[in-house]
């Protein structure tokens, strides 16, 4: 069945993303690759991340050629997703593309309609309000529990922080030396993750408060510290 678009593809000297969807659709197909059949959402679902930080990596070493490599990849995944889900009815490649193409127009009302917003701060607010009547958020809790609980914790911690403030709250900070006296003496390992989690979250609202990516200032950390040891 796919012998003659097999040996398309094999005689082509460029591809595009049409390509990409009938390669994964030849791999997933009977006869085709015994790995690619046999993958779930939850089985590659970790292979997902991997290529984002991998994307991210390249970005952070301004490596245009990496990035586009690691775009490739990272792109992969979703049409690797978008295939299973169709051969299970649930939804396809264009119903992925029509959403965000949706979402876009919707969230730009200053592009596609006539509601004003000459600043980054009022497109921001814009789209703060769009997506909470998308969402149907009511309540305050509704709106920070709809940050990813998947977010690596620190960036958790910066959105929820900068939507805090939005809503008028307030994360302490005046605690922090209490804190990390609390965490220093404590005996229980419970009780400590405990304290270290409530100073981490403060730690990083004021990051968030001073402009900094409390996330990127580890990592930069971490390579500090690599870098300060013996070859």
């Amino acid at each position: 069945m796919y012998k003659a678009k097999i040996e398309a593809l094999k005689q082509k000297s460029e591809y595009k993303i049409a390509d990409l969807v009938e390669i994964m659709e030849i791999l997933r197909s009977p006869g085709g690759c015994p790995w690619d059949r046999e993958q779930t959402h939850k089985s590659i679902r970790r292979n997902l991340i991997e290529e984002t930080y991998e994307v991210v990596e390249a970005i952070d070493k301004d490596d245009k050629t990496l990035m586009c490599e690691e775009l490739g990849d990272l792109m992969l995944q979703v049409v690797f997703h978008a295939r299973m889900a169709e051969e299970d009815g649930d939804f396809t490649l264009d119903d992925v593309a029509d959403g965000i193409c949706k979402k876009l127009i919707l969230r730009h009302p200053h592009i596609f309609s006539d509601v004003k917003a000459d600043t980054t701060e009022q497109v921001l607010t814009n789209w703060d309000n769009i997506k909470k009547e998308e969402k149907h958020q009511k309540s305050d809790r509704e709106v920070l529990d709809s940050v990813s609980h998947s977010l690596p914790s620190l960036i958790r911690a910066d959105k929820l922080a900068g939507k805090c403030k939005k809503l008028g709250y307030e994360i302490p900070t005046d605690d922090i030396a209490s804190l990390t006296d609390e965490f220093v003496s404590k005996t229980s390992a419970a009780a400590s993750e405990r304290t270290l989690g409530k100073l981490l979250l403060r730690l990083s609202a004021i990051a968030k408060e001073r402009g900094i990516d409390a996330e990127k200032a580890l990592a930069d950390a971490c390579d500090d510290l690599i870098s300060a040891t013996n070859d």
